[in-house]
């Protein structure tokens, strides 16, 4: 069956954008986000047992306020640039990752998905044949960093580390610099600088070694959980892994990007992520609009790839790239 072109789906009226709607998710996650860690330090007071389950429940709040900073950096949660600018800036901060070079980056992949010449994916994989140049140790490092589990300090070197090593590395040696221009540099400066100060104010308040730890585990259960979904969106069998040479960016949104079914709550956590297909077909769609959207151009979407929460452990295993098949593959 013929994928269907762009000019089959209806697109454009759903791109419409609400400053309304946009401040109430932003209240519904920066205000219930703020109170449970006020309750989590309340009750630290009693016991640090009591911590599992806000340490949990924070990271989730911190996943859905990441996703909103995904959407400021799209422009498709205000109206205005200047709007999208400030609060993505805001939820980066809350993260620990500076916004402006986080989105540049995001917005390559978008522009390459389903090209696996240009763009390997959210850990960056090597083809078949690379691999099987590699030494026998060479392939243990790379199957032990491509394991499910890496996932955990992954996401924490994600979030925590890197931010701070790119801007020392590129101050300290400027040809491996990490920005591309003088309003990237500045926003990753501005962001680690306020993320330090928040740090010294709380740690200041609550104690050092109290806060630090418990920021650091959530910050490595939110990106562990960040990067599992956005592997499943991309990371499946059959999913679409063409060279360069004939790669259709159509068939990258549908069939390089997959329909992940959450429960409802999860669902609210991750802001509509999970419709995926349409978010890459034209990602000026605010999360609030993508539920709809994708209902109304159902009848198109029947073949894309769907996932479950159940099966998205099973698509760990592919970490290779084959472009003699154009396909995701296994370790042999």
């Amino acid at each position: 069956m013929e994928s269907p072109s762009y000019q089959d789906f209806c697109l454009k009226p759903f791109t419409t954008r609400s400053n309304r709607k946009a401040l109430i998710q932003i209240s519904n996650t920066l205000i219930p986000y703020g109170l449970l860690w006020w309750l989590m330090l309340q009750a630290t007071e009693i016991s640090l047992w009591f911590t599992p389950p806000f340490l949990i429940i924070l990271s989730l709040f911190s996943l859905r306020s990441f996703s909103l900073m995904h959407d400021c950096g799209h422009g498709s949660l205000f109206e205005t640039p200047r709007l999208n600018r400030i609060f993505g800036f805001l939820f980066g901060v809350i993260n620990a990752v500076p916004q402006l070079s986080w989105s540049i980056d995001h917005a390559y992949h978008h522009k390459t998905n389903g090209d696996w010449e240009r763009y390997r994916g959210v850990a960056d994989f090597l083809s078949l044949d690379e691999f099987l140049n590699l030494s026998r140790n060479e392939q243990r490092i790379y199957t032990t960093i491509h394991h499910p589990l890496m996932a955990l300090p992954g996401g924490f070197y994600y979030l925590a580390i890197k931010p701070r090593l790119d801007l020392l590395v590129g101050l300290v040696t400027p040809k491996n610099r990490m920005w591309g221009s003088r309003e990237e540099f500045n926003d990753l400066c501005l962001s680690n600088f306020f993320s330090l100060i928040g740090v010294v104010c709380l740690g200041s308040w609550i104690g050092f070694g109290l806060f630090l730890s418990l920021y650091s585990i959530i910050l490595c259960l939110t990106a562990s959980s960040l990067i599992y979904v956005f592997y499943v969106q991309h990371i499946f069998e059959n999913s679409y892994a063409n060279p360069s040479k004939g790669w259709s960016p159509i068939r990258g949104a549908l069939e390089g990007s997959s329909l992940l079914i959450l429960p409802p709550l999860l669902q609210w956590f991750t802001a509509n992520i999970g419709f995926h297909n349409i978010h890459h077909l034209c990602e000026r769609i605010p999360n609030y609009n993508l539920k709809a959207c994708h209902q109304r151009n159902q009848h198109l979407l029947r073949n894309v790839p769907t996932l479950r929460l159940e099966s998205m452990l099973e698509c760990s295993k592919f970490v290779l790239w084959d472009p003699s098949n154009a396909s995701l593959t296994t370790i042999p």
